[in-house]
C-alpha cells in the first residue's frame, strides 16, 4: 500500500530524526531517499552539546556511546597565525552539568540513525528518488518517485516532510531557495591520520584563504574542513589545493607534521543561502532544506534534530485537529524562526567579523582577557545559551573595546559602525 500519514524526503539526521518523533506517536511513517546506506557526507563531525537530550529523546545516545566517541571540552580559536585561544564550554545555566560536543565521523553517525530506524520498525526506502511533489487544491498530497530500477511510483500523504537538504525536490519545485553568488562559499573536508593536534577542542583557524575547523573524531583521526570562496578552487585539482591551503597556516603546518590524508577530499558548494517561506498546505522543511548559513564555529546536526522535534510536534497537533492547511505550516515555521533566528544572526555577524583581520584579532584579544564574555559566545554557539544574550549592540561594542584596551591609541574603532554590522546581519 503507497499511503501514509506521512512522506519524509531525506534519510540524514533531520528525516530520521523527524519519522522516529512521529512513530513513537504512533503515525504510519515511510523514509526515501536516493542514495544506499551507509553513505558519507562533507560535515563538520562534532555535534552541539544541547543535542544530547534529543539524541536520548531518540533512543540514540547508548549505541552513539557504544562506538566510544571524542567529547570535545569547547573551542579553540586563532586568528590569523597567533596561539589558538582555548574556550571551555560553560556549565549548563540551569542545572549546573558539566557540557561538552559529541565528535565522531558523519559515516557512523548516519548508520547508527538509519540502523534505530530500522530497529523502530520505520519503513525505509533507499535508491528511492522523488521526482516531483503532487499538489491537490492548492496543497501537497503526496510525491511521484523513481525507485532503483528507474520504476515510477506514486506515494500518498496527508502531509510531506521535505529533509532533502540543500538541493530538496521541494526548494526547486517551488522556487524556495535564495542565494547569494558573490559570496558563494565552498567547504573542503578529509580525515587525517598521524595528526598531533594538542587539545580535545573544535579548532578554528581563520586566515587566508579562508578558515578552518579540525576536531579529532577518533583515536588517530582527525577531521579538517577548509571553507573558502568558491572562485578560488575553480579550474584548481581539489586535494592539491585543499593541502596548499590547509598547509599554509602556520599552526596547522605543526599540528599536521607528519600526517598523512586518509581517503578523498570531498566538497560540497553553495554554503549559505536563504529560503523562502512555504506557499502551500501539506508540507514542512526539516534541517537544511529550511535554509543554511556557513556557521563558523556552529554546526549543522543541531539544527536538524532540533526542527525535527518542532516538527512532530506540529505535525502532531494538525493530525489531531485535523487540519493541514498552510496555517499548520505557518505555525512551524514561525516556531522554527522564534528557535533558529538569533543564531542565524550571530553567524552572520561572526562572519563580517572573521573576514576582517583587524575585528578579528582584537575580538580574540577580547575574550583572552574575558573569560566571562569567552564562555557566554561558546555557550551560545553550543546551543543551550540563549543567543539573545550575545546578539546584541551592548555586548558587541562591549567585546570589541576590551580588545582594544591594550592599544587604546590605535585607529579604527571610532570609525567602526557597529549598529550598521548588527543590522545587516539582522535585516529582517
Amino acid at each position: 500500500m503507497n499511503r501514509y500519514d506521512v512522506i519524509i524526503i531525506g534519510a540524514g539526521p533531520a528525516g530520521c530524526a523527524t519519522a522516529l518523533f512521529l512513530q513513537s506517536r504512533g503515525y504510519r511513517v515511510v523514509v526515501l531517499d536516493q542514495a544506499r546506506f551507509p553513505r558519507d557526507k562533507v560535515c563538520g563531525e562534532f555535534i552541539s552539546p544541547a543535542a544530547d537530550p534529543i539524541l536520548e529523546e531518540l533512543g540514540l545516545m547508548d549505541a552513539i556511546e557504544q562506538t566510544q566517541p571524542v567529547r570535545l571540552r569547547g573551542v579553540a580559536i586563532s586568528a590569523y597565525g597567533n596561539e589558538a585561544l582555548c574556550i571551555d564550554y560553560p556549565p549548563h545555566p540551569q542545572n549546573a552539568r558539566p557540557m561538552t560536543s559529541l565528535s565522531l565521523p558523519r559515516f557512523v553517525f548516519d548508520h547508527l540513525l538509519v540502523k534505530r530506524l530500522r530497529h523502530a520498525g520505520i519503513e525505509l526506502r533507499e535508491a528511492h528518488k522523488v521526482d516531483d511533489l503532487i499538489f491537490e487544491n492548492g496543497s501537497v498530497v503526496g510525491v511521484k518517485v523513481r525507485d532503483g530500477d528507474q520504476a515510477p511510483l506514486t506515494l500518498k500523504a496527508r502531509m510531506v516532510v521535505d529533509a532533502g537538504g540543500r538541493n530538496s525536490i521541494a526548494l526547486r519545485r517551488l522556487n524556495l531557495k535564495q542565494g547569494s553568488a558573490r559570496q558563494r562559499k565552498i567547504a573542503l573536508a578529509a580525515h587525517w591520520t598521524g595528526a598531533q593536534l594538542p587539545h580535545n577542542y573544535c579548532t578554528m583557524h581563520i586566515s587566508p584563504p579562508g578558515y578552518t575547523g579540525m576536531a579529532r573524531v577518533g583515536d588517530d583521526l582527525l577531521n579538517v574542513v577548509l571553507v573558502v570562496d568558491s572562485k578560488l578552487v575553480k579550474g584548481r585539482e581539489r586535494t592539491s589545493f585543499y593541502t596548499e591551503a590547509v598547509l599554509s597556516n602556520p599552526l596547522r603546518r605543526k599540528y599536521l607534521a607528519g600526517a598523512v590524508l586518509k581517503g578523498p577530499v570531498r566538497a560540497v558548494d553553495s554554503l549559505s543561502y536563504r529560503v523562502k517561506p512555504v506557499p502551500c498546505g501539506g508540507l514542512l522543511l526539516v534541517g537544511d532544506a529550511t535554509g543554511f548559513i556557513d556557521p563558523f564555529t556552529g554546526e549543522g546536526i543541531y539544527l536538524s534534530l532540533r526542527s525535527a522535534q518542532l516538527a512532530g510536534e506540529v505535525l502532531d497537533r494538525a493530525f489531531r485537529s485535523k487540519q493541514f492547511s498552510r496555517e499548520v505550516v505557518q505555525r512551524y515555521e514561525g516556531l522554527r524562526l522564534r528557535e533558529f533566528h538569533k543564531k542565524f544572526t550571530l553567524s552572520r555577524i561572526l562572519q563580517r567579523l572573521i573576514y576582517n583581520p583587524w575585528l578579528c584579532r582584537r575580538v580574540v584579544t577580547a575574550l583572552a582577557a574575558n573569560p566571562d564574555l569567552a564562555q557566554q559566545l561558546v555557550g551560545v554557539l553550543g546551543d543551550y545559551m540563549p543567543a539573545e544574550q550575545v546578539v546584541s549592540f551592548r555586548f558587541l561594542v562591549k567585546t570589541i573595546l576590551a580588545g582594544l584596551r591594550p592599544q587604546s591609541g590605535k585607529r579604527g574603532c571610532k570609525n567602526f559602525d557597529f549598529r550598521r554590522l548588527l543590522k545587516s546581519a539582522d535585516p529582517e
